[in-house]
């Protein structure tokens, strides 16, 4: 028969090629060992001979890799991405990065796309999520960027092993993201000093003027310890950031004590208090002006006699800025510190890192150089233009007298009206 003459077979552990009786190319790829020592072949079927012979190389090349997958292991979406959330991201990445991926990842991703084979997720899956996210206005744009860039990673990640062919999240596109109206508005050198005045009768004070004055991040200034700061030289270093704490109950199972972890009365903590800074220009030296190294050598003696009257109930820990009884400041703890410095200043409300903002800006205004600035700000090189871009705000005061040097320069400099001398021109 005509169909008998088309068919091939490659026998002894050979791709097996055929026309069937469908009218449909047939392949038979041996694929390995199962975990039992068994042989096992991968069939496939395709309506041409070259779409099939393509199929067979991308298997051969799976298997000759050793990134083939096994019959009966397939993953679903919500299997793989809890997987990788726990067994992959979690042991190489920073407890803030994986507090993000867990989230999108529990909340959003498994829920909503979790059940679809792996390997035939589409990216229309994923815009039908990041549309019933913000349905209703329930969720920003901005938490559906963070899935999608979670599920790009994770499907990624799949890609790279050979569990999926194609990486749906990159091929998705998420919503689009507006501008937010309301750009950050630095404080004004009148607000600065307002601000200082109050957090000169506080506890602590020191802290607020390194965030106005030099830009620290909250975790840099409240992971400050001793033996980073060098007053004889008038430096510190930079090199750890303060986590957000995070606890488990410590009551046992047989009599909880019913509150949440964070305020259960045995709770432990499970995240470790400190962590290395994220990248190399993190770590660095920052001057310290004159009066901020008065005020740090004020802030060490007051800390010494806090010390010497707690006695026993001091917790040691050598950390610049502690509460009454040493041990680290919690950011939950800082951040309503600052709303609370702000009332009392009677300066508008804004947020915490805003003070990072209104210390690039005056370095700006002070004609420091972008190296010098990048260099205390801590931004990488590979980005400090566009990070310069976000931080750095043009005042209203500079624009206005841009906009008067630009009017001499084309028109010359404004007439003086005459002054009658025989008038009284005052009023």
């Amino acid at each position: 028969m005509a169909e008998e003459k088309k068919r091939t077979r490659r026998a002894n552990g050979e791709t097996a090629i055929y026309l069937g009786a469908d009218g449909r190319w047939h392949a038979r790829v041996p694929m390995g060992y199962k975990d039992d020592g068994e042989p096992y072949r991968r069939h496939i079927t395709r309506t041409t001979e070259d779409a099939l012979k393509e199929e067979v190389k991308r298997l051969e090349k799976q298997r000759d890799q050793g990134t083939a997958q096994q019959p009966g292991k397939l993953w679903t979406v919500g299997k793989w991405l809890l997987h990788w959330v726990e067994n992959i991201a979690k042991p190489t990445v920073s407890e803030n990065t994986y507090d993000g991926y867990e989230v999108a990842v529990r909340v959003h991703l498994v829920p909503g796309v979790g059940k679809h084979r792996l390997d035939r997720l589409q990216p229309e899956h994923l815009e039908s999520l990041y549309r019933r996210m913000q349905a209703n206005g329930e969720r920003k744009a901005g938490t559906a960027h963070q899935v999608h860039r979670t599920a790009r990673t994770a499907l990624g990640e799949a890609v790279r092993r050979g569990y999926a062919a194609k990486n749906a999240g990159s091929l998705a596109k998420p919503p689009r993201m507006e501008e937010d109206e309301n750009e950050v508005e630095p404080y004004s050198v009148e607000e600065v000093q307002c601000l200082l005045l109050e957090a000169n009768k506080r506890r602590n004070s020191a802290r607020w003027v390194l965030a106005l004055a030099l830009g620290l991040r909250q975790g840099e200034t409240l992971g400050l310890r001793w033996v980073d700061v060098d007053l004889d030289n008038e430096y510190l270093k930079l090199r750890r950031n303060r986590l957000r704490p995070r606890y488990k109950h410590g009551c046992p199972e047989s009599s909880p004590c019913g509150r949440k972890a964070g305020y259960c009365p045995s709770r432990e903590q499970t995240r470790r208090e400190t962590k290395n800074t994220k990248s190399r220009a993190g770590r660095r030296a920052v001057p310290l002006p004159g009066p901020l190294v008065a005020m740090l050598r004020a802030h060490a003696e007051i800390q010494k006699r806090e010390r010497q009257a707690a006695g026993d109930l001091w917790t040691e820990s050598d950390y610049v800025f502690t509460k009454p009884l040493g041990g680290p400041l919690s950011p939950n703890t800082d951040y309503h510190d600052w709303k609370r410095l702000l009332d009392d200043a009677g300066v508008r409300d804004a947020r915490l890192h805003d003070a990072r903002h209104t210390a690039a800006t005056v370095l700006m205004l002070l004609g420091v150089p972008d190296r010098v600035i990048d260099q205390i700000m801590g931004w990488e090189p590979g980005t400090s233009v566009s990070m310069r871009a976000r931080y750095l705000h043009v005042p209203d005061a500079m624009l206005k007298d841009v906009a008067r040097k630009i009017a001499e320069a084309i028109w010359g400099p404004p007439e003086t009206p005459p002054v009658d001398k025989n008038q009284n021109n005052e009023g």
